[in-house]
């Protein structure tokens, strides 16, 4: 078990690394910030959503390796209707920025992105359903990433 939990903490550290450097490229090509008004204000809702689930979850919540957080699973706030509002808040900043400049390079960035963050809920939510017995309720009746859909 100990080496599953490694293993999986050595992914999540390894995603956190690809997704920063894919958020480091499209802002050193300026295509991570929008900037016509539309695209903007989804930045900024994606900004608010991921103030608010850091809010909700607390300072414990800042880790670069798959950690499940002591304590208590959070299903509040906007944890009540995904079970990871900051993944869903960095995927529509993203996206929101590299579609907008609608260029391959931005787009490709993109995805990358959101490989990592799927390598990263892959490590994380088995450690979680091991953590938190009541866990696998709170996925069953809640989305991973996108309210109501997935």
């Amino acid at each position: 078990m100990a080496t599953d939990t490694q293993a999986r903490r050595r992914v999540s550290y390894a995603a956190v690394a690809v997704l920063t450097a894919a958020v480091f490229a499209l802002l050193f090509r300026h295509e991570l910030f929008a900037t016509r008004p539309a695209p903007v204000a989804l930045q900024a809702i994606a900004a608010l959503l991921m103030l608010w689930a850091r809010l909700a979850f607390g300072l414990r919540s800042f880790h670069a390796g798959a950690d499940p957080a002591s304590g208590v699973l959070i299903t509040k706030g906007p944890y009540r209707w995904v079970r990871h509002p900051i993944y869903t808040a960095i995927l529509l900043f993203v996206w929101t920025g590299a579609l907008s400049h609608a260029g391959g390079v931005s787009v490709l960035m993109a995805a990358v992105a959101s490989g990592a963050i799927a390598a990263r809920i892959g490590a994380e939510e088995p450690l979680l359903a091991e953590r938190f017995p009541e866990y696998a309720a709170y996925a069953a009746r809640t989305k991973r990433v996108i309210p109501l859909v997935f």
